[in-house]
């Protein structure tokens, strides 16, 4: 896992619920199928979006169900992470668990337009705006929620410290 993300922004309002991530008719479908439906709100997205590019989104991104595919479509499209004013706290759980990176930072979306350069550091949630220039100071990770990222999510962790005899 890179603690240094760089990627092309896609601008989010706020209030997008995990229901615009993982449609419930999408759910057991091939990724292929799916993959069409992911933020449909934006109907270019989920053919345009390059694996690298970050979301930088309002308020309360991830709100809704506790769908865990929501965060892991998301991954899926090959985004790098997840930039928001705040999260549902379920979203912003699974992102962890599953190694998505997603920082909270106030003054995000006022800070970036549509295809703007994003750079991330994920250790200090330090946010750069490399396109007009600026700098935010997101929410950093706890220690431990940046060693289950770092580690390729919370499987990985915990098998890792069971093949430790940690646990």
């Amino acid at each position: 896992m890179t603690k240094l993300i760089r990627g092309r922004v896609w601008e989010f309002g706020d209030n997008v619920n995990t229901d615009l991530m993982a449609p419930w008719e999408t759910i057991s479908q091939p990724w292929e199928e799916a993959r069409q439906h992911v933020l449909h709100i934006r109907p270019e997205f989920a053919q345009q979006v390059q694996p690298g590019d970050v979301i930088v989104a309002g308020r309360n991104w991830g709100c809704g169900s506790s769908r865990e595919q929501a965060a892991q479509n998301l991954k899926n499209l090959g985004l790098a992470a997840v930039v928001a004013e705040s999260f549902g706290r379920i979203y912003f759980r699974n992102s962890v668990a599953i190694a998505f990176p997603n920082i909270a930072c106030d003054g995000a979306a006022g800070a970036f337009e549509d295809g703007d350069e994003i750079e991330i550091e994920l250790e200090t949630a330090r946010i750069r705006n490399l396109t007009k220039g600026g700098e935010l100071q997101g929410q950093p990770y706890t220690p431990e929620m940046l060693k289950i990222v770092e580690k390729g999510g919370l499987m990985a962790l915990l098998k890792e410290r069971l093949e430790a005899g940690l646990l």
